[in-house]
């Protein structure tokens, strides 16, 4: 459930930090929020390996706990993606507070069709406590 919306950059922090992105079923993560997690955080999230919708990574580095949501394929764009979305917020685990960015809002989600409002109900419906951030 989404519990608030801020703006401002979700990396910008001095606790700890659940913070959950989209990637692609193809684990092919150069652009976007992605590709900046990538390049500074998490290198092998770069070409990580093919999975499945409803697939979360998590890696821990420093004062943040990254989550990689499996949410889209660069191949057949954005299918059943409430329910996805849903699954992967669910399957993050933690109980505690998670981040997100907003979730197809950037040009690699408008480049793939994404549809924020369906984003954004997926999120709602998951039982996981979440902040939105935008810039």
């Amino acid at each position: 459930m989404i519990i608030n919306e801020k703006k401002g950059d979700i990396l910008d922090t001095f606790s700890k930090r659940h913070v959950a992105f989209a990637v692609n079923s193809e684990g092919i993560n150069n652009s976007g929020f992605a590709g900046n997690i990538s390049r500074m955080y998490w290198p092998g999230l770069l070409n990580i390996q093919e999975a499945e919708l409803g697939t979360v990574y998590t890696k821990e580095y420093n004062n943040f706990v990254f989550h990689a949501l499996v949410c889209h394929s660069l191949m057949n764009g954005w299918t059943d993606t409430e329910k996805v979305i849903t699954n992967c917020f669910n399957a993050i685990p933690t109980n505690d507070i998670i981040c997100s960015i907003a979730i197809g809002t950037g040009l690699v989600g408008l480049l793939s069709g994404a549809n924020w409002q369906k984003i954004k109900e997926g999120m709602e419906k998951s039982k996981k406590e979440i902040i939105i951030y935008t810039k």
